[in-house]
Order: C-alpha cells, then structure tokens, then sequence
C-alpha cells in the first residue's frame, strides 16, 4: 500500500513560483502512475498534470501547461510539482495521488482511477 505526503505549498505572489513535493512510502512506488490534482473552494478537483510509472508520458491540464511541470525520482519515492508563472487561479488545495493500478501506461485523467491521495497542501498566489 502507498502512502503519500504533499509539501511545498505555500504563499506566493502572482509570476512566482513553487514547488511541491510528494513523498511515498512502498518500494512499489515506481510501478504506480501519479497524479497532481487540486481543488478550489466551490470547484471540482481537477487532474493538474500526471505522469506514468515509466515516467515516458506526462499530461497537462491546459491551463497549466507550459507553466508546470511534473516529475519523479523513483530512487527517492518521490513525485515533484514544479510550478512557475502562478496566477491567481492557481490558488487551490493540491493534492498528489497515486494511480489504483500498477504499470499503467496512460496516464489516467478522472480522480476515481487513483487509489491513493495525500492530505493536500494549499496553495495560494496573491495578485
């Protein structure tokens, strides 16, 4: 079983930047594909960028893309967020989750297909 713990959250004026990390514990971390997701207050939690287990395919929501960028470091069981240019709109709570299922190959898109979630961290950018 993973379990996952977000941190990097914080304050950040807009243009600023973040990064969040995403720790897991299980050695098994490398075979699962993980996803960033956030959550405005009033808004659904919404799929922010996902990775395979391979690590070969990345997925971006459109809002963030060119602007965020998701990585991992399977040796340190580690997923990272790396967030620039943030935007206002940016501001929400950001979880990290872990794929339900091993060795997927596509990254999956809707929250139901992780079996795995972190507490969240927030995030917030001022204008």
């Amino acid at each position: 079983q993973v379990q996952l713990v977000e941190s990097g959250g914080g304050l950040v004026q807009a243009g600023g930047s973040l990064r969040l990390s995403c720790a897991a514990s299980g050695r098994t971390f490398s075979t699962y594909a993980m996803g960033w997701f956030r959550q405005a207050p009033g808004k659904e939690r919404e799929l922010v960028a996902g990775i395979n287990w391979r690590a070969s395919s990345t997925y971006y929501a459109d809002s963030v893309k060119g602007r965020f960028t998701i990585s991992r470091e399977n040796a340190k069981n580690t997923v990272y967020l790396q967030m620039n240019s943030l935007k206002p709109e940016d501001t929400a709570v950001y979880y990290c989750a872990a794929d339900r299922l091993l060795y997927r190959s596509q990254v999956p898109r809707g929250p139901h297909e992780y079996g795995y979630w972190g507490q969240g961290t927030q995030v917030t950018v001022s204008s």
